[in-house]
């Protein structure tokens, strides 16, 4: 393969990925051109084209996709900075600066290296935008205006930007973890300790709707598609873009009414039963045994779209029909109904698609209610035993 041939392969791959920018030869020397920010006015993008002063051959093309990528991922997190990309005396100092945005961008393509199933793939996009780029995009922030580019300072502040007690707080620990492995680093030995946060919280105890709330909301819905979505997700208790992809066959009138949860979403396939199981009469949920067809229709291709975005969709009809709750409300107050029905806590949690861990850290305050209940309840009756 010749070295303009390879330029136009790596050119044609980031195009597919919506870069604007490309690789090329002029003379001896590699350049990138593309959409740009103006010089004067960041706002402003305009096709420009930065020197690298790569010797134009197979080496130099190397170097020059990692400058690409580099500026790809700048561009993303509007950290471009010309001052960065262009010839001066201080420019070792400045490349020193971008060796985190360096890492981050192999962390990003090490992320995604492993899947080549399309559906994987999707997946991964998902998480990568829900449970990792928030979380980076704030540390980068932070080490740009840090007075010690130190790790142990960067990744503990980045941490507790986020409130104690939060979910967000534990998804950054847990995504900066896996970083930090990515990268060799060696986090503080009290870092478990600060990341605690997944859970609900005390106020949202209260704020769990009700299983006549719930009925009554499902009743104000005009759609009768949308409708048959929020009965799924009540009856059992599933993520947004889950309804979507399940086999619901067997919610025919011959059927168990136990479903699928397919292997293309967020946690893979698992099965599901219904809690309370005479929701399924209440609303109407056999007849997408019979024609799963009634479900609203919306993209489900995710070569083009993502899980995050179905789920979306989801989260604005909730909004547009004033219901006051959000979709995940639904689905933990599922989770607290398997508790009260005495559902094993290993079991539950398979159902939902987490682990045991996590499930007794998000349902601690129920399940503790419902252990200290029973050991009343067993206290009680060998009290009145014991009295007869």
């Amino acid at each position: 393969m010749n070295l303009i041939q390879e330029i136009n392969n790596i050119n044609v791959e980031f195009a597919t990925q919506g870069s604007k920018l490309r690789i090329e030869k002029r003379g001896e020397k590699l350049n990138i051109r593309g959409s740009l920010p103006s010089k004067n006015n960041e706002h402003n993008f305009t096709v420009q084209r930065i020197s690298l002063g790569l010797k134009a051959d197979f080496t130099g093309l190397e170097e020059a996709k990692k400058k690409l990528q580099l500026i790809t991922l700048q561009l993303e997190l509007n950290q471009f900075n010309w001052t960065n990309w262009v010839k001066n005396p201080h420019k070792k100092e400045i490349k020193d600066e971008n060796k985190l945005l360096i890492r981050l961008n192999e962390f990003e393509e090490f992320f995604f290296r492993e899947n080549k199933n399309e559906f994987l793939t999707s997946t991964r996009k998902t998480t990568w935008k829900s449970s990792y780029e928030p979380y980076l995009k704030r540390m980068i922030s932070i080490h740009s205006e840090a007075d010690t580019k130190d790790l142990d300072n960067i990744f503990v502040s980045t941490l507790k930007t986020y409130k104690e007690g939060s979910r967000s707080r534990k998804q950054c620990s847990t995504s900066l973890s896996v970083l930090a492995k990515f990268l060799d680093y060696k986090l503080p030995e009290d870092w478990k300790l600060m990341s605690k946060g997944y859970g609900l919280n005390k106020a949202n105890f209260r704020d769990l709707p009700t299983d006549q709330v719930i009925e009554d909301l499902w009743n104000k819905i005009p759609n009768k598609s949308w409708r048959y979505v929020f009965g799924l997700m009540a009856t059992y208790g599933l993520r947004n873009h889950e309804v979507f992809f399940c086999d619901l066959s067997s919610l025919n009138n011959y059927g168990d009414k136990i479903i699928r949860v397919l292997p293309t979403t967020k946690t893979g396939e698992h099965q599901v039963w219904p809690f309370h199981p005479q929701w399924i009469d209440k609303f109407e949920l056999c007849k997408l045994g019979e024609d799963p067809g009634l479900l609203p229709n919306i993209n489900k291709d995710l070569k083009v779209t993502t899980l995050q975005k179905i789920g979306k969709k989801i989260t604005d009809q909730f909004k547009r029909y004033s219901l006051n709750i959000r979709p995940y409300d639904l689905r933990h107050a599922w989770a607290v109904r398997t508790i009260f029905y005495d559902l094993p806590d290993t079991v539950a949690a398979r159902m939902m698609g987490h682990s045991v861990s996590l499930h007794t850290q998000t349902y601690h305050h129920w399940i503790t209610k419902r252990d200290q209940q029973q050991a009343v309840n067993n206290a009680l009756s060998k009290y009145k035993k014991n009295d007869i």
